[in-house]
């Protein structure tokens, strides 16, 4: 039997068909428009039909971008996408019709951790925290071998996290959440500003942009730093700092044996986790004296949450 795994955008989704071993082999995605929420709906039966055709499948897994009830039923909150208490399981089941197919939604991150912990750079580990740059900061944790939900399902909201007290607004309506310093937005943001504070650091970086700063991406900022530009150096560095300083404080607490960063900001390889294992090893509490978690980069790609989400409905 396979399973059919689906990763839920603001704008798409993908969704493949994926074997025991995390293999997807076949996929497909369709464009949606995250305010008509009966659109994704029906764009999650349609290519369950297209999907199931060829293969025989008795699971079904969600990887939705929100916050996910216990009963990986319900969607409670997504800042993205309008879904505030949506039966997202009970509605996609009504349109498939097929009583024989089990129905599980997940929280994205959760499903993409789950893929690296299963098949991907944590497959040797019990204990394990990811962390997605992406436009936000996503996490999941993995303990004992464990995907660890919480009471309520919505365990492991780590970029949300306060890290400075007073700090940048948050759209979660707090101050200081870590992802506003690790994530591809706090990137963007702070290379546009330095091209407004610093215009002659700055000069190759908005020629890259084509002389407008707004036109700044995280990409962009990368592929200066990897051409040698000092200034993108730089703006990658501090982010891999709070990357490895928030990471010391998460492993007071969880103690994990590895953190795997993927989202988009991992692209930038080295030039993130040099700086962030640096900082983790300044910070961590009684360095020396404890065996010390390996930071690495994710290997799953944007495949990580449909492979997930497809496995986890076996589980």
């Amino acid at each position: 039997m396979h399973a059919i795994g689906v990763d839920i955008g603001g704008t798409k989704i993908a969704a493949g068909v994926v074997d025991d071993d995390g293999v997807i082999l076949a996929q497909t995605r369709r464009e949606t428009d995250p305010d008509d929420v009966a659109s994704i709906d029906a764009a999650i039966a349609e290519v369950y039909r297209e999907l199931s055709g060829a293969y025989e499948v008795r699971e079904l897994g969600l990887a939705a971008a929100g916050f996910v009830a216990s009963d990986r039923a319900r969607v409670l909150f997504a800042p993205n996408i309008a879904w505030r208490e949506y039966p997202l399981r009970d509605n996609v089941a009504a349109l498939i019709a097929d009583p024989g197919v089990r129905i599980v939604v997940e929280n994205d991150a959760n499903a993409a951790g789950w893929a690296e912990f299963r098949f991907g750079v944590g497959r040797d580990v019990e204990d394990m925290v990811m962390l997605t740059l992406g436009t936000g900061l996503g996490g999941a944790i993995v303990s004992g071998g464990r995907l660890t939900r919480g009471a309520w399902g919505v365990a492991a909201e780590i970029g949300h996290m306060r890290v400075v007290p007073g700090g940048h607004y948050c759209g979660c309506g707090h101050e200081g959440c870590w992802e506003q310093y690790v994530s591809g937005s706090a990137l963007v943001r702070d290379a546009q500003a330095a091209a407004i504070t610093e215009p002659g650091r700055a000069a190759a970086l908005v020629a890259l942009a084509g002389g407008r700063p707004e036109a700044i991406t995280g990409p962009l900022v990368t592929r200066a730093a990897q051409d040698g530009d000092p200034l993108a150096v730089d703006l990658l560095a501090e982010v891999g700092r709070w990357v490895g300083e928030g990471a010391a404080s998460v492993a007071a607490l969880l103690d994990p044996e590895i953190f795997v960063i993927g989202g988009g900001v991992s692209a930038a390889g080295d030039l993130l986790l040099v700086p962030a294992r640096k900082a983790f090893d300044e910070q961590l509490s009684g360095r020396g004296h404890r065996p010390e978690a390996a930071i690495v980069v994710a290997d799953m790609g944007n495949d990580a949450g449909m492979v997930g989400a497809a496995d986890l409905a076996r589980v």
